[in-house]
């Protein structure tokens, strides 16, 4: 193992960036258990004379967890469901 993969280990095992989520390929079936960052920066987007504040959800997760994410899958964090 090299020291990029071990800082990203470290990284998602680290209780202060990342959380514990359940991935739901095709969003039904059982779930697979798998470590995300989330984010949730503002973003602004410009409409005609004016801009829109909106709030928005990113969730990091590694390939190793979450090899094939598609269209329709579904990220359960806690009580809180994300739709791919």
């Amino acid at each position: 193992m090299n020291a990029f993969a071990t800082a990203i280990d470290r990284i998602f095992a680290d209780t202060n960036m990342a959380v514990d989520a359940l991935w739901f390929a095709g969003g039904t079936g059982p779930g697979v258990a798998v470590r995300v960052i989330r984010k949730s920066p503002d973003e602004i987007t410009s409409f005609g004379a004016g801009r829109i504040l909106s709030e928005t959800t990113l969730l990091e997760a590694r390939v190793a967890d979450m090899a094939t994410p598609a269209p329709g899958d579904l990220i359960q964090i806690g009580a809180e469901s994300f739709t791919l």
